[in-house]
This record gives C-alpha cells, sequence and structure tokens, in this order.
C-alpha cells in the first residue's frame, strides 16, 4: 500500500471519527531526545517474505499486563519504569497474507527518525518497537516511516473501551471481552477481534482484523486466540 492509498484511509477515518482523543494515556512525556533504537533485520528465524496482502491486523497491547512482565526489559524503560502510565498501547498494524502466512521485512531500510519518535512515543512507547513495526511490517504497506504510523495511529486513537475496572472485577470470558470491546465502538463486531492471553490466563492483546481498505473485517477463520469460553483475567496494575 503506498502514500496516497495510506493518506486517502486516514482522512476518511478522521471524518468518520471526529474529536479523537488518546483515551489509554493516562501519563507520557516523551524526552527531548528520544531514545535511539537498534537496527531491525530479516533473520533465518524472520526471513524477508514478499507475498500478497490479503487484509491488515491492528493489534493493541494492554500495557498493565506486558509491564509486569518485562518491565525489567531495556526496551521496556521508557514505558514501564519512567513514571508513564498507560492503558492499551498499540503494538502494530500488520499486513496480512492471503492465507496463513503474511508479508515481512519487504525492503532494507535504516532507523525511524527521532522526530517520528517523538511523535509516536505515546502511543508505541518504545523505540525498539517503533523501529521494529517499521522494519517488519511497515515496510511492506508505505513508503515512508512517517506515513505508516500516522495511519496505524490514527486508527488506534479511533477506538473507545468499556471501565477496564470494572471489567478486571468479575469473572469474564474472552466473548464477553470482545462483546464490551465491540459496545464501546459501534461498527465493530466482537468476531472482528482476536483477544489473547498470558498462560495464565491474564489479558494481553487485541487483534482487530481489517480489510484491504483498512476497515473493520470480520477475521479469517486461521487467525489465532483465545477460545469464545476460554477465562481471562485483567492486570489492573498501580490503577
Amino acid at each position: 500500500m503506498k502514500r496516497g492509498v495510506l493518506a486517502a484511509a486516514a482522512a476518511a477515518l478522521l471524518l468518520a471519527a471526529p474529536g479523537i482523543a488518546r483515551a489509554q494515556t493516562y501519563s507520557c512525556a516523551v524526552p527531548a531526545n528520544p531514545p535511539r533504537p537498534r537496527p531491525d533485520l530479516p533473520s533465518a528465524e524472520q526471513p524477508r517474505r514478499i507475498l500478497p496482502i490479503g487484509g491488515y491486523t491492528l493489534a493493541l497491547t494492554w500495557a498493565p499486563q506486558y509491564c509486569r512482565s518485562n518491565s525489567r526489559q531495556p526496551s521496556a524503560r521508557f514505558e514501564c519504569r519512567g513514571g508513564n502510565r498507560f492503558g492499551f498501547t498499540l503494538h502494530g498494524l500488520w499486513p496480512d497474507g492471503v492465507g496463513p502466512s503474511w508479508p515481512q521485512y519487504c525492503r532494507d531500510t535504516g532507523l525511524v527518525s527521532p522526530a517520528v519518535i517523538r511523535a509516536h512515543l505515546c502511543t508505541t512507547p518504545s523505540a525498539q518497537l517503533i523501529q521494529h513495526e517499521w522494519a517488519k511490517h511497515g515496510t511492506c504497506m508505505a513508503d515512508r516511516p512517517a506515513d505508516y504510523f500516522q495511519q496505524s495511529s490514527r486508527l488506534f486513537a479511533g477506538l473507545r473501551y468499556p471501565d477496564m475496572n470494572a471489567l478486571s472485577r468479575r469473572p469474564l470470558t474472552a466473548d464477553q471481552f470482545a462483546a464490551a470491546i465491540a459496545r464501546a465502538n459501534p461498527g465493530i463486531e466482537p468476531t472482528m477481534m482476536r483477544i489473547t492471553a498470558t498462560r495464565q490466563g491474564w489479558l494481553d492483546e487485541i487483534w482487530l482484523c481489517l480489510d484491504k481498505k483498512l476497515a473493520f473485517a470480520r477475521c479469517p477463520n486461521h487467525q489465532g486466540g483465545l477460545a469464545g469460553n476460554a477465562a481471562i483475567k485483567i492486570w489492573r496494575g498501580r490503577r
């Protein structure tokens, strides 16, 4: 997907969702000099794949659980140990394939600029993850990092969320949680998302499925996620 398609989709989203707010950033202070990422390159385990795009996934991470599990990781310092607080964060916008495989690392790329990192660090609060998302996924979709992150951030900012504190205090299944997300977002159905959790059953991520025009769509059968009747728990962190 090239810049013109990204720009058109972004404009349509803004018209459809006026008054967009970053509701899931509780507090975030961006440093004047953001962390500098390392290059992220294809490898034997993560090879380059040039494949047709059949749709997209918008992946959101529940930050309290992420920080509970990863706070000691160097790449998590800004998100988890810098005095910032988050609810859902943007993991990334991923191109999916026509079948179960997907394109990745579509071309060589340098480091994402400090200006782009600063602009998106309160949405995706890790410079290294920003570099990874551009190198692995964005290079298959856009000509420039700025275009890719502008589109993914606008999709993310258009979402709304249920009362996570209240949901965390009662028995919950993956289907019930998906229904709560759908109720907060008219036009998105539970079948348009997948819920993931840790091995211990704590909410990890939401994967929202989109078609080739970046409209929310029913998820393909081969995509992963929890069974609908799987019990999940929500870690509240310091809330």
